[in-house]
């Protein structure tokens, strides 16, 4: 029975044909409850979060970029890294990749589009940098294995446990400055009110929130795609949208109950804090677990949107001098992922991005 569960999480087949054998009806319902699952996972995970950052003194945007990034990017690591070893690397290169896109340019601007969100300066002049130079260093270090060997440019393993290394750095250098700096970070939230819940009850609503929201993400992606391929939407629109929102749902499901209990900082932490974790954590594991081929199309799409839309967020945080994003910034990442989708869509640039 262990080995059956196992079989589903780690193997895409296996879920697909577990969701395939469900009657039409039974799907809708399990759609249905994996939606209420993820919420309320989602807002189990944000009062914890927020219990948490008030019980330890840190602020709610580096819990969001520590525990809270950690835990939804976890399970893009497993599938990644086990894709990897099966012998898929543009599925694990693409699900970092796309997951950085997905998650700066769709959730991100979808956040500021609905919220006023705050400009936290020590933080972000801080991580933002971490979240632009990872992204910086995994290109440079693609361009250099292109430069070397342009018939078929790799990361080898020692790329991916130099990213490992760097996110033990960065994840004790984020602790450091907020724990250093704490007063000058918090300063800049809004103040909370109300009996703060104890410290095993933060964490339990912590970790059970984010458990049943990896868990139904997990559930709900394949049975939505069934779903789907039986009311005769074609397989290659179901392969550029639900797969490639799969990825980043957990992420989205956090952002729209943070925004919703106005907590809009814990958003931009889980964004930049997710962002640094696919390109260290996800990438990095994935290329310690097997060197990592790098698909042409990476070059000339993957690599390109992925930058336009980190250095256009680094901009933003230095240009919004009176401490809150505008919408119309939020308009313009969430322009540039659109323009990414149709082109990866239409055009059918990139299919290994996920």
């Amino acid at each position: 029975m262990d080995q059956t569960i196992l079989r589903w999480i780690v193997d895409e087949h296996a879920l697909a044909d577990l969701v395939a054998g469900i009657p039409t009806l039974g799907l809708v319902v399990l759609i249905a409850v994996t939606l209420l699952v993820l919420s309320k996972g989602a807002e189990w995970m944000i009062e914890g979060a927020v219990h948490l950052a008030r019980r330890t003194g840190l602020p709610k945007i580096v819990i969001g970029a520590t525990i809270i990034s950690l835990g939804t990017t976890t399970p893009e690591a497993f599938v990644s890294v086990m894709a990897a070893w099966m012998g898929n690397p543009g599925l694990a290169l693409g699900n970092g990749v796309g997951s950085i896109i997905c998650d700066t340019g769709l959730i991100f601007g979808l956040t500021c589009l609905l919220s006023t969100v705050p400009v936290n300066r020590y933080i972000l002049n801080r991580t933002g940098w971490v979240q632009v130079g990872a992204a910086t260093l995994l290109v440079i270090v693609s361009l250099v294995a292109l430069a070397r060997v342009p018939e078929q440019p790799t990361l080898h393993r020692w790329v991916g446990f130099f990213f490992l290394i760097l996110l033990c750095v960065y994840m004790y250098i984020t602790y450091s400055w907020a724990r250093n700096g704490g007063e000058a970070a918090s300063g800049e939230e809004a103040p909370d009110e109300g009996k703060i819940a104890p410290l095993g009850k933060a964490l339990a609503q912590c970790l059970g929130g984010l458990s049943l929201v990896v868990v139904a993400a997990r559930v709900l992606i394949p049975s939505a795609a069934e779903l789907a391929g039986r009311m005769g939407v074609p397989d290659d629109v179901i392969a550029a949208t639900m797969v490639a929102f799969g990825t980043s749902l957990p992420e989205l499901m956090t952002a729209i109950i943070a925004v919703r209990k106005g907590h809009p900082e814990i958003t931009v932490g889980n964004i930049v804090g997710a962002d640094v974790l696919n390109c260290l954590f996800v990438i990095g594991a994935s290329a310690a677990a097997r060197p990592l081929e790098i698909p042409p199309n990476f070059f000339l799409f993957h690599f390109p949107a992925m930058l336009i839309i980190l250095y256009s967020f680094r901009l933003f945080i230095t240009m919004n001098k009176d401490g809150i994003f505008k919408r119309w910034q939020g308009v313009w990442l969430l322009g540039i992922y659109l323009i990414y989708l149709v082109l990866q869509y239409g055009f059918n640039i990139g299919g290994a991005a996920g």
